[in-house]
């Protein structure tokens, strides 16, 4: 894969960041109006280039469905934009604290939401607009300057979002660097007001560990295996098409996705069988492993792997179910891949160990759910939780005796596109959040201000230390 030369990338990057911190000490803490008119630019630079969006994320990935591109990549994004312009009155508003009377007279005490300064955001290849001028939304909101590094996987849609940004906004507020593993090294190294990194949490390891020279505050959002659970009577038609539709969304290369589900032993068949006849009688499906609503693998090496998890589990002797149609070719140039499923495989295979994100879906019985459960505390912690059940009591229990970055009932990842949730992982999942006011707070450094009544100083110097005299 092409890219640009790395030292000139690197340049590129040591500049802008000198630039913008410039810039940033020169105006640091933005007006209202001016906060409003750069998260305003945002959902018409998306809808000008909604077309090529398109085009970019096709080239990208092989195949990319249009009806994907519009709805997260782009007009989800401009909805964040334009939700975060409706509150941001509400988040910039002063927020005084309690203050003892007796003791401080009218003084004032207050909190105020200061803009941490030069943020550096390291974009994924799944989302690439998504992730990156998704939380560009709140970093804007809150008085920050920010450069964004995109994914090397993803070259045509880097170099469009370059575009983008530079026709929208001055290169000293808003700025994206393209290149390879050197830039990606060095970005995490530079001395950021504030880091965010979407990735794997091996990378996420790497990245914390240059921030914390630099004691650069970062939020890590990761991944993890994502269980999605169906307690006895959820299993129904309506359920396997919620969580089968939501798993074929980016060919299941998304964070939040299902990675595997957990059904009664009893229900197990009608689960499988509601998935085949999802496939066979849906006409939007029959034909998907190589239509134009499947989304490619993002590279070759991807495509290997996954084709390696359903191989190590057909080997150990587990049931495949390829779903959608015959499987591409070995020479197919989208890199489309059909649904698998893997019915009750071993634990310690690799579609139970690793993170799936892709189209590979493990089928698990349990016998008692409590032990299911025990199975999911026992791991690490994902970073979205799915219940479906009947008794919503029943599902808050199970949500309630787990823990994860996000959880949802009887539906998938839909606490990942309400743009007023706060989107993000717990341990290996991640720390921190974005998304909504959370997302507008970790981005900025919250300040204490005290403005003290005349004649109170004195006064409350000699009440806290007994001792007469001035401060």
């Amino acid at each position: 894969m092409a890219h640009q030369d790395d030292t000139a990338a690197i340049a590129e990057l040591e500049e802008v960041f000198a630039l913008q911190r410039a810039a940033f000490l020169k105006n640091q803490y933005p007006s209202i109006e001016e906060r409003k008119s750069n998260v305003g630019k945002i959902p018409g630079m998306l809808i000008a280039n909604r077309d090529a969006i398109r085009d970019a994320l096709n080239k990208d990935f092989g195949n990319h469905p249009e009806s994907t591109s519009d709805l997260v990549e782009c007009l989800g994004v401009a909805g964040r934009a334009a939700y975060v312009l409706s509150q941001l009155d509400k988040w910039l508003a002063t927020e005084y604290r309690d203050v003892d009377g007796q003791m401080y007279g009218e003084s004032k005490a207050e909190v105020r939401y200061q803009p941490k300064g030069v943020v550096g955001n390291i974009v994924p290849w799944n989302f690439p607009f998504d992730l990156s001028v998704g939380p560009l939304c709140e970093m804007l909101a809150a008085g920050n300057r920010v450069v964004i590094k995109p994914s090397e996987f993803t070259p045509t849609t880097g170099a469009l979002l370059a575009k983008m940004i530079s026709d929208t906004f001055p290169r000293d507020l808003v700025a994206v660097v393209n290149g390879g593993l050197d830039l990606s090294r060095r970005f995490s190294q530079i001395k950021w007001n504030h880091l965010l990194y979407t990735g794997a949490p091996s990378v996420g390891k790497i990245v914390m560990g240059e921030a914390a020279k630099n004691l650069t505050p970062v939020t890590l959002e990761l991944g993890g295996k994502c269980p999605c659970i169906l307690t006895p009577g959820a299993v129904t038609p309506e359920n396997v098409h919620t969580i089968i539709g939501t798993k074929l969304l980016k060919n299941g290369q998304m964070c939040i996705s299902v990675d595997y589900i957990l059904v009664p032993r009893a229900d197990l068949d009608t689960f499988v069988n509601l998935t085949k006849n999802l496939f066979a009688e849906g006409a939007p499906l029959s034909g998907y492993t190589n239509s134009l609503d499947n989304t490619g693998i993002i590279s070759s090496r991807h495509v290997e792997r996954l084709v390696g998890l359903v191989t190590e589990a057909e080997s150990a002797g587990v049931q495949s179910i390829a779903l959608g149609g015959d499987p591409s070719p070995t020479d197919n140039i989208k890199r489309q891949l059909p649904l698998t499923l893997l019915i009750d495989p071993p634990r310690h295979l690799k579609a139970m160990t690793d993170e799936i994100f892709g189209p590979v879906l493990p089928i698990l019985p349990y016998d008692s759910l409590d032990t299911s459960i025990d199975e999911i505390n026992a791991g690490e912690r994902p970073l979205g939780l799915y219940v479906f059940s009947p008794d919503v009591n029943a599902a808050n229990a199970i949500i309630n005796n787990t823990n994860s970055g996000g959880a949802a009932i009887n539906c998938v990842a839909l606490q990942g596109a309400l743009p007023s949730l706060p989107f993000g992982g717990s341990g290996m999942s991640g720390m921190g959040r974005h998304h909504g006011v959370e997302g507008f707070r970790e981005f900025t450094f919250l300040a204490p201000y005290s403005e003290l009544a005349n004649g109170v100083a004195e006064a409350a110097f000699q009440h806290a230390t007994g001792v007469p005299g001035t401060v």
